[in-house]
């Protein structure tokens, strides 16, 4: 174990955090620590580190155990020097040695014959060597060029960037420093999408262990191989990634609300049969047998979700004309960086748009130009009957900082009754008297909720989005991904989130060459045409060019169609057609394998409906062990199955 909690209690006040909680980190763990915003994933993040004391129990760490902690409030940290020379600061030891060395080879100048300088001197370089000192520039630069800095930016002041690329550098630093076990507490946040990619790789071959608060279920699914679930002050274990722990938690709600059921019904016969014989003389030694089990049952608890199951709903008053928006040729420059040039591109009614890119690239610009809000050459021509809302986390000081958080939305204008407002609210993470909260008192997140609620609730039907899931936990950026995948009007928004991307963009736009490059599909279509893409570049470049056809700069004409050369049909190849023979047995065995699994756990489920087994603790956990055996099973099978029929595709192309 490398750090811990042993039977911890932690409160704020009378508000208990976690209760009774027990978590050992372990080595080359990649965990996702996850819950509902407010349950308390930072805290047990500052309890680890020894920034809380809990109230009972202990947080017990090895001896050598370094810990690495990226948080928010490192933003206090300001320095004249330059992002470089703040990232080599992770190289302590090395940093030292330098300067040892120098004064060493001075002190030997001065005193060649010295034999116990010459020794030190010696030790000292070894020392360096051994830690690969050698190389700590290029190390740091590779990091920092990662993480989206160029090589300009290198030699600029830490002080001149802003707080996102301020996170990047302190980043840049910890995973530098290689700690035993890394904290991160939304480092995806100030990250654009190369840089998150980059940052994947790099953890993934990162040796040490992995703790990562986060709202990405991407980069959750990506990066970890345990989920930590902070729920009802409990801490729940889930070995897998965040697939795993979704489909997992819902069976084991039902095996848990179904063990409950069927315990109450035990519980409800045996004390009809004790209130029934208990004054009999023949049956009352047994109907105090009874209420004896009954007293020593382990009561098996109801389930009980903490969030209601809210939808938010979209409505929209006027249906527009084809085309929403037409952009000719638009051009954006500033003095030292040309954004768009003579850039040519179409809104249309149902488009759902997802800017995406590096940062730097102009994205939120765009997004501006085509608001109204960003002055630019060429023309932005809208249609007919479009009604428009625009969010954007910089318009927050639109808002009213008198009002309550429901009067502010209240005077939206919108029908919407006092107890649908507040269900909406209470989606984005505004319950009880919380809403009566002045704006002017509310954080930064919060208000930028309050401006999406405004926004949701317009009638618009086209929305306008600029980072819209940023200080949304993942509850409501599914909720808030399912509306706009029912929406009737049309989107263009910005986001680093994978998921919310994938879930509602039905049109992919990039920035390149000062040109709007449109993809027409989904996230996952575009990332698979990329990676096609790429090797069809490494393999043939001219091809490379042709294939681009699929997403090309939108111009005044539309390009020629792509016209695919004729594959003439070659002999018969016996080993590819003994491979498929092959891999389509192994289909047959593993669809028959699946099947009797599948037979075997209704038989399981059929024994934990016997309401009896619930009176003997060992045989219920038995049973239920072996249910949870089984569904892995038929998971690991499912999987097999995919990869095995994948394959099978694959070859059967080939033919």
């Amino acid at each position: 174990m490398l750090i811990g909690l042993q039977n911890v209690t932690f409160e704020f006040g009378a508000r208990a955090i976690i209760s009774e909680a027990t978590w050992h980190i372990q080595p080359g763990e990649r965990i996702g620590l996850i819950g509902y915003n407010g349950t308390g994933k930072s805290t047990i993040l500052k309890l680890l580190v020894g920034q809380y004391t809990p109230s009972k129990g202990t947080v017990e760490k090895g001896r050598d155990t370094t810990i690495g902690y990226l948080h928010q409030d490192l933003l206090s940290f300001d320095t004249n020097e330059t992002i470089t020379e703040v990232a080599l600061g992770a190289f302590e030891r090395v940093r030292a040695l330098e300067k040892e060395i120098e004064q060493l080879g001075i002190d030997l100048e001065a005193n060649p014959e010295d034999n116990d300088i010459l020794i030190k001197y010696t030790d000292a370089l070894h020392e360096l060597d051994v830690l690969d000192g050698y190389n700590i520039n290029h190390k740091a630069e590779e990091v920092l060029h990662g993480l989206g800095f160029t090589t300009k930016d290198l030699a600029r002041p830490y002080k001149e960037f802003s707080g996102g690329w301020r996170m990047r550098v302190l980043l840049a630093k910890m995973i530098l420093q290689a700690p035993d076990v890394l904290l991160l507490d939304e480092p995806t946040n100030h990250l654009d999408l190369p840089s998150i990619e980059w940052l994947e790789k790099y953890l993934l071959h990162y040796k040490g262990s992995v703790v990562i608060v986060s709202h990405d279920k991407f980069f959750l699914n990506k990066m970890v191989n345990k989920i930590v679930e902070v729920y009802q002050q409990q801490l729940n274990f889930y070995t897998g990634d965040y697939e795993y722990y979704e489909v997992e938690k819902v069976q084991r709600i039902e095996i848990q609300q179904r063990a409950f059921e069927n315990q109450q019904d035990y519980i409800r016969q045996q004390e009809r049969f004790i209130e029934r014989f208990k004054a009999k003389a023949s049956k009352a030694a047994a109907a105090q047998s009874i209420q004896k089990r009954l007293d020593k049952l382990d009561v098996i608890e109801d389930v009980q979700l903490e969030r209601p199951n809210i939808r938010i709903n979209f409505a929209v008053d006027k249906t527009p004309g084809k085309v929403l928006v037409d952009l000719k040729g638009i051009s954006k420059t500033y003095p030292t960086l040309t954004i768009l040039e003579n850039a040519f591109a179409e809104i249309e009614r149902g488009d759902k748009i997802a800017l995406i890119g590096a940062n730097g690239k102009g994205k939120s610009t765009l997004l501006r130009i085509v608001a109204g809000m960003e002055s630019f050459e060429g023309e932005c021509i809208w249609g007919h009957n479009v009604d428009e809302s625009f969010y954007a986390q910089h318009q927050l000081e639109s808002l009213n900082l008198n009002n309550s958080i429901l009067q502010e939305v209240q005077e939206c204008g919108t029908k919407k009754t006092d107890l649908e407002l507040r269900a909406l609210l209470g989606c984005f993470l505004f319950g009880g008297d919380e809403i009566d909260k002045k704006i002017k008192i509310l954080s930064g997140g919060e208000k930028a909720r309050v401006a999406l609620t405004k926004t949701i609730i317009s009638k618009a039907n086209f929305l306008m989005l600029d980072e819209p899931t940023n200080h949304l936990d993942m509850a409501t950026v599914e909720l808030l991904a399912d509306a706009l995948t029912k929406y009737d009007g049309s989107i263009i928004l910005v986001s680093h989130d994978r998921y919310f991307i994938s879930k509602t963009a039905n049109k992919i736009w990039e920035i390149e060459d000062e040109k709007i490059i449109e993809f027409k599909g989904d996230y996952a279509e575009w990332v698979a045409w990329k990676e096609r893409m790429a090797k069809q570049k490494a393999a043939n470049p001219e091809l490379a060019k042709a294939g681009a056809s699929k997403a090309t700069p939108v111009a005044a004409k539309k390009p020629e169609p792509l016209i695919v050369p004729e594959v003439k049909a070659g002999p018969i190849d016996k080993d590819l057609q003994k491979q498929i023979q092959k891999l389509q047995k192994a289909l047959t065995q593993l669809e028959h394998n699946i099947e009797t699994l599948n037979k075997e756990k209704v038989d399981i489920e059929l024994q934990m409906a016997d309401p009896t087994i619930y009176s003997d603790v060992t045989k219920f956990q038995t049973i239920e062990k072996s249910y949870h055996d089984k569904n892995a099973l038929i998971r690991s099978m499912n999987k097999e199955y995919e990869i095995a029929f994948n394959d099978l595709a694959d070859l059967e192309s080939k033919q």
